[in-house]
């Protein structure tokens, strides 16, 4: 199975399945000389970890990365970083009675169909249990990008129930279990998803991703692109159906003259922009306006509703999935997101860089 590698300078590959041994990630094009300790990475995968609140799912794992190369005395030393997490607590009984059915809405049919072969264990390779070396990735992702980066990322619909833009608060974030910036929203989804979670059924999510602190310049023309990267890259991401990036479908409705991002001169020669409609890229490329991006994810297949389905000797039969699930696996794509967007930009900061190593950092015109 090829396809494990995500970016072109900077470079993530991920391994491992979701009831394997463990699961790890290589990081190959970092620089040299970053300060990186597994202090610096963890964290990030604890905002991810599985068993974390009542409304996710409740297997068990510590999630303790360990690096493996790639950094010497607290420093990276420019070759590949190996990253390493345990598996501690898969229960493969839990998938025996599917292993000759596929499950409707889940990879199995498509690998069967494509490979001949699959892992029914939690879904092997498919398993949403890969994104957390994504998540280990993008911790180095924003070591890269440096401390005037910031990225963040909060749930802002859970089902047909959106926040109210006008009462967002980024320091709300941390203080729910959904990563959401609305408290009010956020109380009424802990009601809510106790009531999906007892029927045994899940709700979808919709995320927004905002980056701030970026040079312009990041994107290339026509088939490099930073808003086509990262779209393909929160496409990657388990369950994930929709990508927007800026006003996204949203600038359809609007004319020309409300959908166009004015500009004026600040005092010290640097652009200013009225608005935010494109999302922080133009052509391709960033202004050094925030980057805003959002992604829906589907509801979580794994239900306990039985559904129709075939098995592998091309019968019709029922099946219902036993185990431990999400029951709105939005909430974890949160951090997952978050990461996607750093190893995105890390990389294009690194194109950009070896392109354009005179390049400005803020959006100043030359002067004549």
């Amino acid at each position: 199975m090829s396809h494990n590698t995500f970016g072109h300078l900077f470079r993530l590959t991920t391994w491992g399945e979701s009831h394997g041994p463990a699961i790890g990630a290589v990081v190959d094009g970092c620089p040299p000389r970053i300060p990186l300790t597994e202090a610096d990475i963890q964290p990030w995968l604890d905002l991810r970890r599985p068993g974390s609140s009542k409304f996710v799912t409740q297997r068990q794992e510590a999630d303790q990365v360990r690096i493996l190369s790639g950094v010497f005395e607290g420093m990276t030393t420019g070759t590949p970083i190996a990253l390493h997490i345990d598996n501690t607590d898969q229960r493969s009984r839990d998938y025996g009675e599917i292993a000759q059915r596929f499950r409707p809405g889940h990879a199995d049919l498509a690998y069967e169909l494509k490979y001949g072969t699959r892992d029914y264990r939690g879904g092997g390779r498919s398993s949403a249990r890969e994104t957390a070396m994504r998540v280990a990735g993008g911790a180095v992702a924003r070591k890269v990008l440096g401390p005037d980066v910031r990225i963040r990322g909060a749930l802002v619909q859970m089902g047909a129930d959106r926040i109210d833009p006008a009462a967002w608060d980024w320091s709300a974030v941390a203080e729910n279990a959904f990563f959401c910036p609305d408290r009010a929203a956020a109380a009424r989804w802990e009601e809510q998803l106790l009531a999906v979670r007892k029927s045994g059924s899940s709700v979808g999510a919709v995320i927004e991703l905002v980056a701030e602190g970026l040079p312009p310049g990041l994107g290339a023309p026509i088939y490099g692109k930073l808003d086509a990267d990262i779209a393909a890259a929160l496409m990657s991401i388990n369950a994930v159906k929709g990508v927007e990036i800026g006003d996204g479908f949203t600038s359809a409705a609007l004319s020309g003259e409300a959908n166009a991002d004015e500009m004026r001169m600040n005092a010290d020669g640097s652009v200013r922009f009225l608005s935010n409609h494109a999302g922080g890229v133009l052509g391709g490329i960033s202004t050094g306006q925030p980057v805003v991006a959002r992604f829906a994810v589907k509801p979580t297949s794994s239900i306990l509703t039985p559904r129709q389905s075939v098995d592998r000797q091309g019968q019709d039969t029922d099946i219902l999935t036993k185990g431990r699930h999400d029951p709105c696996v939005g909430i974890r794509a949160v951090p997952v997101g978050e990461a996607m967007l750093a190893l995105v930009l890390a990389d294009h900061l690194l194109r950009h860089r070896a392109q354009n190593p005179d390049a400005p950092s803020t959006a100043r015109l030359p002067r004549n």
